[in-house]
């Protein structure tokens, strides 16, 4: 999938591992509910580490993809939700590590509390290509 990255000089660059702006190809879009860190099999955190659930959303979100023929080079733009945003850094090197270049677009959002008292939940756009 080619996805045209969007830079301008004229706006701040990307502190992370993210693009300005993305334009997707054609494809059927796919919009991503939040995943929380939760274990498949308990329905419950599976860590009170950040990292740790960090990476667990991230592969629910994962198979969420692949249950409709996509993976992390199809996401167009990714929402991140931290109760701690000093944890930024992590996840900019969780992203790093797993997502593919072009890096999509991306927000991240500091916010109060998550359900079942999880510190990271992220959603995602996708374009699969037909």
């Amino acid at each position: 999938m080619v996805k045209k990255v969007v830079f301008t000089e004229q706006a701040p660059a990307a502190v992370g591992p993210y693009s300005q702006g993305i334009v997707a190809p054609q494809g059927r879009t796919v919009y991503l509910s939040g995943q929380l860190p939760l274990d498949l099999n308990t329905g419950e955190l599976i860590s009170e580490n950040f990292e740790a659930q960090a990476r667990q959303a991230f592969k629910n979100l994962q198979a969420v993809l692949a249950a409709e023929g996509g993976s992390f080079e199809h996401v167009v733009k990714f929402s991140l939700f931290l109760t701690d945003l000093s944890m930024f850094a992590t996840v900019n090197a969780i992203m790093a590590e797993l997502m593919p270049e072009p890096f999509p677009a991306r927000s991240t959002i500091g916010v109060a509390s998550l359900p079942k008292g999880a510190q990271f939940e992220v959603d995602a756009i996708a374009v699969i290509p037909n």
